[in-house]
């Protein structure tokens, strides 16, 4: 997986969470998305996403990871 997809993937997670915080400030759910739904769901994305870069930056043996 390239670094740009999981800085994307990370990113979506921001989103999501962001999204469910302003449904739990506003105190708004449509259907089953509510705020808590919505939070722990970017939470789990940015955990994801935080993995699949510590695995890729574990696993990659070229030592001009990071400034790529």
């Amino acid at each position: 997986m390239k670094n740009k997809y999981i800085i994307a993937f990370f990113v979506l997670g921001v989103i999501v969470t962001s999204i469910g915080a302003l449904f739990k400030i506003t105190h708004l759910e449509i259907g089953i998305f509510t705020g808590n739904l919505l939070i722990t769901l970017g939470v789990l994305i940015k955990v994801a996403a935080a993995v699949l870069f510590i695995i890729k930056l574990f696993s990659n043996n070229n030592n001009d990871f990071l400034n790529k």
